[in-house]
């Protein structure tokens, strides 16, 4: 989709919606939501700030387009690892070391955007819509576990979790592939003691 826009001078020139949301998912990737600014990312997208809210209606309106087109390619990521295999342990280790590649495969900044983007952001709006993102992703965690062991799937989503989210805070510190490939394979381990444990 795309929307005519008046420049300054010239012509009217395309202003592209969708590679807009890629430039702005690069953006709030590396710094976070809170450190971008709606002046900065007219900028980087050569757009004027009424341009940008006829647009994209304001910062949270392009962040929740930015984290929904982030999240598209992680879900079908975790659904498709969790599949596959025999067990649900199989499927939990599969994501977990998947997760190690993605985190830092990233081309503008390494971790989770779900995660990190409003981590210190004090908009409601903002953590409201990585909230309900990331309440997606768990249970599309929790499910998959459910089928297995359906009295323990909640308990067992929220370590799952926790473990992404220290990986993706690691990777964001720097840590290379080799640390979080082994986390995430001791982390498997563990998962798999855990469900060898009986529940009480």
């Amino acid at each position: 989709m795309t929307t005519k826009i008046s420049a300054l001078r010239g012509r009217p020139r395309s202003f592209d919606r969708d590679a807009a949301v890629d430039v702005a998912m690069r953006l709030f990737h590396a710094r976070g939501y809170e450190a971008v600014s709606v002046a900065e990312i007219g900028k980087a997208l050569g757009i004027k700030p009424p341009s940008f809210y006829s647009a994209f209606g304001s910062k949270a309106g392009l962040f929740a387009r930015v984290v929904e087109r982030y999240a598209e390619t992680g879900e079908r990521f975790a659904v498709d690892a969790l599949a596959g295999g025999s067990s649900v342990a199989d499927g939990i280790e599969r994501l977990l070391l998947g997760i190690a590649r993605i985190y830092l495969q990233c081309d503008s900044a390494a971790g989770c955007l779900v995660i990190d983007a409003t981590r210190n952001s004090t908009d409601p709006e903002a953590r409201a819509i990585t909230a309900r993102q990331g309440a997606a992703g768990r249970a599309i965690i929790r499910d998959a576990i459910a089928q297995e062991f359906p009295d323990r799937a909640e308990a067992l989503a929220d370590d799952v979790v926790i473990a992404m989210k220290g990986m993706s805070a690691a990777a964001r510190d720097g840590a290379s592939l080799e640390t979080l490939a082994r986390f995430a394979a001791m982390v498997a381990r563990a998962f798999r003691q855990e469900l060898e444990t009986p529940a009480g």
